[in-house]
């Protein structure tokens, strides 16, 4: 037994040694054969990290298209807020993302393809939840936008001149201290009168001291009145929207002269229309 285990040992040293020195012999030579194997093997390696390579790839590529519709996406996002906001695409505050700073000391590499499916990652979902916070935004500016349009805050008539400030004065017919309800804009005559908001007509036609009148509801007990109008360009039920035509200028009704007498009305009660055309940055009347 211990000649047999000893001649099995021996055999077992002797194939070792001779497969050593041939594999040393073929390589040393070159051998066509051995090069055959060796280039097989390299070739079916190359076949599975291309295969590996091409499935990151593949992978990498639908997530950029993933990006490029979710940039796509928020472009058009904020075009339509530039829109909402009253600007124009061009005039959108975006600056660019610079960056810089020194030069890194320490050994710097490139990404490998599981490092950028981990950024592109990262960024997909940063750019879904921005995504998501601007149609929010949007939602909102748009629901404030169309409470914006029935809001009295439109400058009614064309003018930077006021003839009388809503509040007490000396009355320019009795010479008594009485209080005006509204705001005179002095304009010549024929000067268009516009809808301060979007609403119905509730009146349009001749009252004894309001002259030609038209009324507008806007909604929540909003109403507002221009009075002493020279003609009338809308009729009783009419929806007008903010900014449209409604009379013009004249000096009808208990009237000294060609004016616009614009009044706000909240349930009946009168308030200052200062309150609400100061919103728009651009009235006289501040």
């Amino acid at each position: 037994m211990l000649a047999v285990a000893a001649a099995l040992m021996l055999f077992v040293l002797c194939s070792v040694i001779f497969n050593y020195v041939v594999l040393r012999w073929a390589a040393a030579t070159e051998h066509p054969l051995l090069q055959k194997i060796v280039l097989a093997d390299q070739r079916a390696e190359a076949s599975r990290t291309q295969e590996k390579l091409q499935g990151h790839l593949s992978a990498m590529a639908v997530r950029l298209g993933e990006l490029q519709a979710q940039t796509e996406r928020l472009d058009a996002l904020s075009t339509r807020l530039a829109k909402t906001v009253g600007l124009a695409a061009k005039e959108m505050p975006l600056a660019e993302a610079g960056q810089g700073g020194a030069e890194s000391a320490l050994p710097t590499r490139s990404f490998n393809a599981a490092e950028l499916g981990t950024l592109i990652d990262g960024l997909t979902q940063e750019i879904t939840v921005q995504s998501d916070r601007l149609n929010i935004l949007e939602g909102l500016l748009v629901e404030d936008s169309a409470n914006r349009r029935f809001l009295p805050s439109l400058l009614p008539v064309d003018t930077s001149w006021r003839s009388s400030d809503y509040g007490y004065r000396i009355d320019p017919f009795t010479g008594m201290r009485a209080f005006h309800e509204g705001i005179d804009f002095s304009a010549l005559p024929g000067t268009p009168v516009v809808a301060a908001a979007s609403g119905k007509v509730i009146n349009a036609e001749t009252h004894s001291q309001y002259g030609k009148l038209v009324e507008i509801d806007h909604g929540n007990g909003l109403v507002t009145r221009y009075a002493h109008n020279s003609e009338l360009l809308v009729n009783k039920g009419d929806l007008v929207v903010r900014g449209q035509a409604v009379a013009t200028v004249g000096s009808t009704g208990r009237s000294t002269g060609p004016h616009l007498h614009f009044e706000v009305r909240l349930n009946g009660v009168t308030q200052n229309p200062a309150r609400f055309l100061k919103t728009t940055g651009k009235s006289p009347v501040l």
